[in-house]
């Protein structure tokens, strides 16, 4: 079975900071030994949600909200890895994926590389970065309501075209809240709580992708993680 741990942001990443030497050596040294254990499958950090946008498409219009964003339906379907010129240009993406879901509400934030946060500079010659397109739960993703296989298709035609263009990088889809849990770092230690979540209003500051046979082994790396990025919160999730 294929898990997302995601930790949750705070004032401190909000502001753009960069992470602390010992923050980085503690995250490295964890995700070293889960790929060492043949655990980790992926992993991305996120940029500050001032660097992002939030669009929601209604009734086939949209409107565009610039970050920083307010905690408003944090709660997560699943995501897009794009790699795009610019925002604009991720937009233009999610605009044609909401033409596949209909209503639809996604933000957009610039993913960490290396040269953001001082650990390589940046390829020469490259104008391109990679952004996240956020897909907002909805009742119907919440109780796992299928696509039509009209939707399927567009879908997969519309990722089969962007991933020869080299801009589709990544596709990830979370089974209902109801299946995942909560992870709360408290002063009386960390606190677990079963899905679903009927709301969530923190903002995600980064993912992991782990296997795991169970709910339950999930949980475990989730505790490891938790401590690793000195998060207040880290939800797991399941993955279709």
């Amino acid at each position: 079975m294929t898990f997302i741990l995601m930790h949750k942001t705070c004032a401190l990443w909000e502001s753009g900071a960069l992470p602390a030497p010992e923050l980085i050596a503690r995250v490295g040294a964890l995700l070293g030994r889960w790929t060492a254990a043949d655990v980790l499958r992926a992993g991305e950090g996120l940029r500050a949600s001032s660097e992002g946008v939030r669009v929601i498409f209604s009734g086939g219009a949209r409107t565009i909200v610039p970050g920083p964003f307010e905690g408003g339906n944090e709660l997560p379907a699943g995501f897009d890895i794009l790699r795009a010129r610019s925002l604009d240009e991720a937009v233009e993406w999610a605009a044609r994926l909401a033409d596949v879901h209909g209503d639809l509400e996604v933000d957009i934030r610039p993913v960490t590389e290396p040269w953001d946060i001082g650990l390589a500079p940046r390829p020469a010659g490259d104008d391109t970065r990679r952004y996240m397109v956020l897909r907002k739960a909805s009742t119907a993703s919440e109780s796992a309501s299928p696509r039509s296989a009209a939707q399927r298709a567009a879908l997969s035609r519309l990722i089969d075209e962007t991933t020869r263009g080299g801009r589709h990088l990544a596709a990830v889809a979370m089974r209902p809240s109801a299946r995942g849990r909560r992870l709360l770092n408290t002063d009386n230690g960390v606190i677990v709580f079963d899905g679903p979540f009927v709301e969530t209003k923190e903002l995600i500051a980064g993912y992991v992708i782990v296997s795991a046979a169970s709910l339950d082994e999930a949980t475990g790396l989730a505790r490891e993680y938790l401590a690793a990025v000195d998060a207040a919160e880290v939800d797991v999730r399941e993955l279709e």
